[in-house]
């Protein structure tokens, strides 16, 4: 049984991560929901995001490839820093910065207290109202070639804002290119590209403390919800499904609203918000 709730949230995780309404959330919620036994835990999370980056990492390889070599090319001085690529190379690097520094500084709030239903109800709402509204009045006009260094810093203060579930990574950087004036497909491929940095380096850091761990006979350490094969699995089932959900993400973008993902985040949140106050659901 355990073994298919791992598969079950692995889909989750491919079915959120790259919408913009928050993977950790729906882990989070469905996790109550089908009983593991307590919340899978940001380890869990922060790992199967693993497969779903990797999925964006294959999508958008030659994307990734071409900044790489800018980048390391104005580095050592083979480049000018002025060339498109290789700024943003440098403005993911200024905008992953944010949430490393966060991160750090409130890791136990984090995997505590920040994941309470309460808060997680209350972000869906919140953020979903925001993007609705970046939706509707962003000019969307601007293309990712006229990203500047202080719209970077903006977009990685947003990107740290999913460190708390609910906020969603791709809804609040998306959010904020809109709120900016990008277009929509231009703030969605960036939102993609700057969460590679985080993710990998939570995902490894959360696989290596969960590798390494140990726990002593008399100390007080709460057990894992899943073991390793259960969490590989789920892993790899979040690649698959999260690489067909950027195909459509990306065609639908063109043409199209985040209205329905708006309407989503506020029923999702109205609904655990009733199901929490009615004690259906533990906070």
């Amino acid at each position: 049984m355990q073994l298919l709730n791992a598969v079950l949230l692995g889909l989750v995780q491919g079915l959120t991560e790259f919408l913009p309404i928050s993977s950790s959330a729906h882990i989070r919620i469905v996790g109550e929901l089908i009983g593991t036994g307590a919340d899978p835990g940001a380890a869990f999370t922060a790992i199967t995001q693993l497969g779903t980056e990797t999925a964006v990492m294959l999508y958008f390889w030659r994307d990734i490839v071409r900044v790489a070599s800018a980048w390391f090319e104005s580095l050592v001085g083979r480049r000018s820093r002025a060339d498109k690529d290789a700024r943003l190379g440098w403005y993911i690097i200024l905008g992953s910065v944010p949430i490393v520094v966060l991160g750090v500084l409130f890791q136990t709030q984090i995997e505590t207290v920040l994941r309470s239903l309460w808060i997680v109800a209350g972000n869906l709402i919140v953020f979903g109202i925001l993007l609705g509204i970046a939706d509707w009045v962003g000019a969307k006009k601007r293309r990712l070639s006229q990203l500047t260094a202080p719209h970077a810093t903006i977009y990685g203060l947003a990107q740290a804002l999913a460190l708390v579930p609910g906020v969603s990574r791709s809804g609040g950087t998306i959010t904020a290119g809109l709120f900016m004036g990008y277009e929509r497909a231009a703030a969605t491929r960036y939102a993609f590209l700057l969460a590679i940095p985080a993710v990998f380096g939570s995902g490894l850091y959360e696989l290596y403390k969960t590798v390494t761990r140990t726990c002593a006979a008399t100390a007080t350490c709460a057990p894992e919800v899943f073991n390793g094969v259960e969490t590989a699995i789920a892993t790899l089932v979040a690649f698959g499904v999260g690489l067909a959900v950027i195909v459509f993400l990306m065609r639908y973008i063109a043409h199209h609203s985040y209205l329905p993902f708006v309407i989503y985040r506020l029923v999702v949140g109205v609904g655990l918000v009733v199901l929490l106050a009615a004690g259906v659901l533990a906070a």
